[in-house]
């Protein structure tokens, strides 16, 4: 260093980098791990149907539809059945559950089978090169003027 040039710092190398790698992964992993089973343990209560937003992607066009358990809705080309929604039972605007079946019309290939969570709509995504369908709420059992809710 008497030239007054510095010295380079010696590199860590990349086991260094691993180890801190996997430290994070470890950690991410430990939160995810808490987060899923304090979600395992909501009470749920069945809804009536819900509300699911959709997306044309080549026209832009985003529209929501109303949906009860059991119906199907036509969009372009492809069918999509409302199996069953669920939302936790302390609050019906925190997060819906739902159980939704997505096939083409002509080739009755299913494009997605399974329960889509809102507050988290990459979860479980469709994939579809033109349609995106997403959840945004349950819509509650309703008996007169009061709500009717089925919890398990």
């Amino acid at each position: 260093a008497e030239d007054g040039i510095r010295d380079q710092p010696r590199s860590r190398g990349l086991g260094d980098v691993y180890k801190r790698q996997m430290r994070i992964l470890t950690l991410l992993f430990i939160l995810f791990a808490q987060t899923a089973l304090a979600q395992g343990s909501i009470k749920v209560t069945n809804g009536s149907g819900a509300i699911l937003r959709t997306l044309d992607r080549l026209s832009g066009n985003v529209a929501d539809f109303k949906v009860t358990n059991g119906e199907i809705i036509t969009l372009g080309n492809i069918s999509v059945l409302m199996k069953e929604c669920r939302y936790p039972s302390q609050s019906i605007d925190i997060d819906a559950f739902a159980y939704l079946a997505i096939s083409g019309q002509e080739t009755e290939k299913v494009f997605f089978e399974g329960w889509m969570i809102s507050s988290s709509p990459a979860l479980s995504a469709l994939e579809h090169p033109r349609y995106d369908v997403w959840v945004l709420k349950c819509i509650p059992y309703s008996k007169g003027n009061f709500m009717y809710q089925r919890a398990f």
